[in-house]
């Protein structure tokens, strides 16, 4: 196999060959199809994320076939696409395990970052942490529903049931729910780097009904606001942007310092809550709905040798949508 792989943090991945790995039980090995490129990707890079298992494959919207199953794999076949997300394992037996909340687990793997990912041709997975995907849809418009997508639905879930949903960093997750917002009849509120224009157009044909710089207030309150963007300023400025029993949903693994602010945005019953990771229920949910609504995702391809290329073109903004790499 060979796979763009992660030896010491803030340096470049390196180009390996590795010997084929060969799945355990309850593991399949799959034949990567596409990889997204998520902005954990870059914080694992980046060493924001501290404690990668090293040297590690990044990546973690994996969309792949099976060629081989570990033995106890009854669920799964020989050729199924599957998508791999980036919980890949939890225990099962501590407090969250036990409460439904798996997504907390107190002894988790996490795909790309303390087991390898899919920046590779091939990759092995715990087969109950692996979706069916059918046959719906090309792998590369499949891989950022793997994370982008799903994480972007709990954090939806998370938001509440109000019309008015504001969404603050319109990247690769903030253009999947766009969607999925205006699908299920409510209203979508951009809030982009201030001055990107480009980017404010592309949320306005996805439908958001106003776009705008992250400084600026939308015309009128918001019922909620989901941050998707790694930036902690925006805390306060997310507050002052919703209403009174509004919420604020932080939903990165990563974000920069919260700087202070006056406890009178955040009266009057406002909330700031933040998403961590995901549970199998939110995949099920999610990949069962999304041919439903028919999201449409926009994505720039790199061949896998590129990944440092487009890693950097994330970490700048430099394309609208998702990254996937292609093996």
């Amino acid at each position: 196999m060979f796979a763009m792989q992660l030896s010491k943090p803030r340096t470049p991945l390196e180009w390996v060959e590795l010997p084929d790995p060969q799945p355990g039980p309850g593991q399949i090995r799959v034949k990567v199809g596409a990889c997204g490129v998520c902005r954990t990707d870059l914080h694992v890079v980046d060493g924001d994320l501290t404690h990668p298992k090293l040297p590690i494959i990044p990546g973690h919207e994996i969309v792949g076939r099976i060629d081989a199953l570990g033995s106890g794999v009854t669920d799964l076949k020989i050729g199924e696409r599957v998508g791999i997300p980036w919980l890949g394992h939890t225990c099962g037996h501590c407090y969250y395990c036990d409460e439904g909340k798996e997504n907390l687990c107190d002894h988790p793997l996490f795909t790309g970052y303390t087991r390898n990912g899919g920046y590779a041709t091939v990759t092995v997975a715990d087969a109950r942490y692996a979706f069916p995907l059918g046959e719906v849809g090309n792998d590369v418009s499949l891989a950022p529903l793997l994370c982008a997508g799903l994480i972007g639905w709990r954090s939806l879930s998370h938001a509440g049931n109000g019309k008015k949903i504001g969404l603050y960093g319109f990247g690769a997750a903030a253009h999947i729910i766009a969607q999925v917002l205006k699908w299920q009849g409510r209203e979508v509120y951009g809030f982009t780097r201030p001055g990107d224009t480009k980017t404010q157009d592309f949320a306005r044909s996805l439908g958001a009904v106003w776009a705008g710089g992250s400084d600026e207030l939308p015309p009128e309150p918001l019922d909620a606001a989901i941050i998707f963007a790694p930036v902690g300023a925006l805390v306060p400025a997310a507050l002052k942007a919703i209403r009174k029993g509004g919420r604020v949903v932080c939903a990165g693994i990563h974000m920069s310092e919260i700087p202070a602010f006056s406890y009178d945005i955040l009266w009057e019953e406002r909330e700031i809550v933040s998403i961590a990771n995901l549970t199998r229920q939110d995949g099920i949910d999610f990949l069962s709905l999304a041919p439903k609504i028919g999201i449409k995702v926009s994505t720039t391809t790199y061949p896998l040798p590129k990944a440092n290329e487009a890693l950097d073109d994330l970490r700048h903004g430099r394309f609208e949508g998702a990254a996937v790499l292609v093996p």
